[in-house]
């Protein structure tokens, strides 16, 4: 049971105890007040209705279970007492009480043990019998009929009190859970989103460190200009990490295009770029997210030769050759990329064959605009 569960179920229970307890109490003081004839009578029916509001009291506390038994025996004894020796069907009032809050928390066998306790309220009220030569239709009527019959419908009400109880729970713990993979699917997105930055990043640096190790001594000045790219782009990857830290991140999609295009040129890659439309407002960014993923997979680990690129109004589509001629690899990024653009209602596509690649990621066409339609 989570955290938030006990909270509303506790807000719940003092609400009963609030409206509930009074009654409870100042019925049972007056059953004890008009129907006793005697002190001693007074002092165990008395008892009887202590015992259930200390099993109400400790209801609303959640806590019944620790003094459930006890509260039971003491109804169960006073009900025989006020049926043998005070004379008074209104002795049943603690059984009617403490039962009905015992049965419908038990873990099995709930039916039988409310048809046990009703059985018992009508058995120990034929008692009665025994010990009295009164009308036998009164005595059937006050001791049998009207306790076994009250105990009965507030036994029976109490089960769709409890059943009440557990949906509030189960409500509860949809929106806990709910709220635990909100926290997991952000965690994940930030991962994703990390990894586009420094994965991106190392691999063009790399990349660029090699380039700048070949030329240090043939041509200085380029080697130079090399590594002051390389700086700079250190200086934008630090800078794209605080921008995500404080989810202020949004990526460009054509300068991701233009990135694309300049690292496949640089590690000697044919680049071949087809804008059908520019791309929505709404998917640029996860469109830039799936070509910067993919280019970084491209660079990673295919030996590429050629890579088309065609973007349109609500999709981008990357095909390189170079795949390994093997089982489509374990997706990484790419799967935790994919639920994202499911997530906002498109579709990313992964396909191996024959030595190329595919990924593509599609968005459904927006409607048209209501303003426009009219």
């Amino acid at each position: 049971m989570s955290d938030i569960s006990e909270v509303t179920r506790g807000r719940l229970r003092r609400l009963n105890l609030i409206m509930v307890f009074p009654s409870i109490a100042v019925g049972g003081v007056l059953l004890v007040a008009l129907d006793t004839e005697s002190w001693w009578d007074a002092a165990v029916l008395g008892l009887g209705v202590l015992a259930a509001l200390l099993a109400f009291v400790s209801w609303t506390a959640g806590g019944l279970a620790r003094v459930a038994v006890p509260c039971l025996v003491i109804t169960a004894g006073v009900w025989l007492f006020g049926v043998l020796v005070a004379g008074s069907g209104k002795a049943v009032f603690g059984l009617s009480v403490v039962g009905p809050l015992i049965v419908p928390r038990l873990p099995r066998g709930r039916g039988w043990a409310a048809a046990g306790l009703v059985a018992y309220v009508a058995l120990a009220g034929a008692t009665r019998f025994l010990v009295t030569q009164d009308d036998p239709r009164g005595v059937l009527i006050e001791f049998v009929i009207v306790p076994a019959g009250v105990t009965a419908v507030v036994t029976g009400l109490m089960f769709p009190n409890k059943r009440f109880y557990d949906v509030v729970e189960e409500l509860d713990e949809s929106r806990w859970r709910e709220a635990e993979l909100a926290v997991v699917r952000e965690r994940m997105r930030f991962a994703s989103d990390l990894h586009d930055i420094q994965g991106h990043t190392l691999h063009v640096v790399k990349l660029k460190v090699a380039l700048a190790q070949k030329l240090v001594h043939r041509d200085p000045g380029r080697a130079e200009q090399e590594l002051r790219e390389i700086h700079s782009l250190v200086g934008d990857t630090i800078a794209q990490t605080k921008e995500l830290a404080y989810a202020q991140r949004r990526l460009n999609l054509p300068a991701e295009l233009e990135n694309a295009k300049n690292l496949f040129e640089a590690a000697g890659i044919e680049v071949h770029i087809r804008r059908v439309a520019y791309a929505d407002t709404g998917v640029s960014e996860l469109l830039g997210q799936v070509l910067r993923e993919t280019t970084t997979n491209i660079l990673r680990h295919a030996e590429a030769e050629e890579v088309r690129i065609t973007l349109s109004g609500t999709g981008i589509s990357i095909v390189n050759d170079g795949a390994p001629n093997s089982p489509l690899p374990e997706l990484g990024g790419l799967a935790v990329l994919g639920q994202r653009v499911a997530d906002e209602g498109g579709t990313l596509t992964v396909e191996q064959e024959d030595g190329r690649f595919l990924t593509a990621a599609a968005f459904p066409s927006p409607g048209p605009d209501p303003q426009e339609t009219r």
